[in-house]
């Protein structure tokens, strides 16, 4: 892994971090098929905010704006032919734990679609956000994640610069700490112990989101980079990275993912478009969804909110992509 950029003087904003620019091994051949094929490629270097975007962050965003979030709002029926009434509800699908083992092959069994579930009740009606200000926002669209951010002046991160600042200029690494999830038994990301979904043993301390900065930060001061929440990244998805450049000349600077035409989901007859998300969660379990990983990634469609997927934002310098 190798770093190229000089600090710069001073930070755009308070409580980012300067990520410096380099060539890294994006990817990995021996996990998950969409994490292959490992494959080089340089970024230049930016600026990344040191934790997820908060509750607090957010409620002040909403406050100033009078933004209304996508999971607020009725759906639109034309927009979705065929759907059930209850579908079309203000609603956010949200993580409930079954009362004993099933079928890991079916996640309707733990993931609900709630009506009343939003950023400010993340588990459904009756929840609340008055002791979770300091917890990662959740519950936000594609389109609440670009209206924050345009507020903040910041952009979201490429796929290759969330992984490139998670691993923390360690590229063989496993995790971003080392190779083991859990050294000498130290928890170092919330993730989930026990038998998911049914069983979680909190050995971390936590049942679902944890305040931002509960874990050690990574060597470019990053928090929370692995676990916790899922977030958001500008890339649309594909479920294969491109083959590796052979030759040093031809190595990818700051790529992106495919054209929005080329990331639908066959499977999917409504064909919603899908970013690339990071960093797994606190539902990350070894028994299921291995994910807690910088190389790892999923699809996550642009009209869809959960309670495990929250972002944060960059500014880049002078000489990176707009």
């Amino acid at each position: 892994m190798e770093a190229l950029d000089i600090i710069p003087a001073n930070a755009p904003f308070p409580h980012m971090e300067w990520i410096p620019g380099g060539t890294f091994l994006m990817g990995s051949n021996h996990h998950y098929p969409e994490e292959a094929p490992a494959h080089r490629v340089r970024v230049d270097g930016f600026w990344m905010d040191k934790t997820p975007v908060t509750n607090a962050d957010f409620a002040r965003f909403v406050q100033a704006t009078g933004y209304v979030t996508f999971c607020e709002k009725p759906i639109e029926a034309s927009h979705y032919p065929g759907a059930r009434p209850e579908m079309l509800q203000p609603a956010s699908v949200v993580f409930v734990a079954p009362p004993g083992p099933v079928d890991l092959r079916d996640p309707h069994q733990w993931w609900h679609f709630i009506p009343g579930a939003n950023w400010r009740q993340p588990q459904g009606p009756g929840s609340s956000i008055e002791q979770r200000l300091d917890h990662p926002v959740v519950h936000v669209s594609f389109a609440d994640v670009q209206a924050y951010l345009k507020w903040t002046s910041k952009k979201l991160p490429t796929e290759a610069e969330w992984e490139y600042a998670a691993r923390g200029g360690h590229e063989a690494r496993e995790f971003s700490w080392g190779d083991e999830l859990e050294p000498a038994g130290r928890q170092l990301a919330n993730v989930w112990q026990g038998q998911f979904p049914w069983q979680n043993l909190e050995k971390d301390g936590f049942h679902g989101t944890s305040p931002v900065g509960a874990f050690p930060a990574n060597d470019y001061g990053l928090l929370d980079m692995i676990g916790n929440v899922w977030e958001w990244t500008a890339d649309w998805y594909a479920p294969r990275h491109p083959e590796e450049k052979q030759k040093a000349c031809c190595i990818p600077k700051n790529p992106r993912g495919p054209q929005e035409s080329e990331s639908h989901d066959p499977r999917v007859p409504l064909k919603i478009p899908r970013k690339v998300m990071k960093g797994g969660s606190h539902l990350c379990a070894p028994n299921y969804c291995r994910r807690y990983r910088p190389a790892a990634r999923m699809a996550q469609p642009v009209d869809t909110s959960t309670s495990h997927l929250g972002f944060r934002g960059v500014v880049r310098g002078e000489r990176s992509l707009e």
